[in-house]
C-alpha cells in the first residue's frame, strides 16, 4: 500500500470556489457557507485509508454539523475506480451515515485548486475562509494499532470555533494518492 502525504498548502491560504454536485444531483457551492467556519475533506470509497478512518468522519459530521460547514470531496477517477462512481458514492455515504454534503468532482478540477493529493486530506478555514489546518486527522494508520480518535483534526476545529489560534507545526495527512484521469496529474503532485 503506497503512502502519499497531504501537499501542506500554505496557511492563510483562501479557500477555493467550488460549486460541485452532491450525490443527490444538487449543486452544492462554497458561496453557501460564508462567514462559517469550512472542513473540506478530500476522501473516497475504496481507499483503505479513508475506510480506516471513516466511522471518525461520521462522527465528526455529526459531532460538529451545527458548528461548522463540512463537505467530503471525491476527486477520483471513476474510468479507472469505479467503485468511486457517484452511484457508489451514495451507498457508501449511506453505508457510513455520512451527515455532511459528498461531492463529486468529474473533471478533477477542485482537487487541483486544493492542491489536493491524498485520501483523505484535509482543510480547515476559518470564518473568513482562510487556511488554518491542512494535516492528519490523527496518528492512526491502517494496521497501525494506534486507535482512531481525530485529536489533530478535532483539536484545530475546536480551536477555530472558539477563535483560538492554531499551531503552525502540524503533521501531513497520509493516504492514497488522488486517482487522476490519465494526463490530468497536476504539477504539485510527484
Amino acid at each position: 500500500m503506497a503512502v502519499t502525504p497531504s501537499t501542506m498548502l500554505p496557511l492563510g491560504t483562501p479557500a477555493p470556489a467550488f460549486a460541485l454536485p452532491d450525490i443527490t444531483g444538487d449543486t452544492v457551492s462554497s458561496e453557501t457557507y460564508k462567514g462559517f467556519p469550512l472542513l473540506v475533506m478530500f476522501i473516497c470509497n475504496h481507499c483503505p485509508f479513508v475506510k480506516h478512518v471513516a466511522t471518525e468522519l461520521a462522527q465528526i459530521g455529526r459531532d460538529y454539523r451545527d458548528k461548522l460547514a463540512i463537505i467530503a470531496i471525491n476527486s477520483n477517477d471513476v474510468a479507472s475506480h469505479p467503485e468511486d462512481a457517484p452511484d457508489k458514492m451514495k451507498l457508501e455515504a449511506a453505508h457510513r451515515g455520512y451527515a455532511f454534503p459528498y461531492l463529486y468532482d468529474e473533471t478533477q478540477e477542485v482537487a487541483k485548486a486544493y492542491h489536493a493529493a491524498c485520501t483523505p486530506d484535509f482543510f480547515l478555514f476559518d470564518r473568513e475562509h482562510k487556511l488554518v489546518y491542512r494535516g492528519q486527522l490523527d496518528d492512526s494508520r491502517p494496521k497501525s494499532d494506534i486507535p482512531v480518535t481525530g485529536a489533530d483534526l478535532r483539536a484545530a476545529i475546536d480551536a477555530v470555533l472558539a477563535g483560538k489560534p492554531i499551531s503552525d507545526k502540524q503533521r501531513p495527512s497520509a493516504g492514497c494518492n488522488i486517482k487522476w484521469k490519465a494526463g490530468n496529474a497536476p504539477a504539485y503532485f510527484g
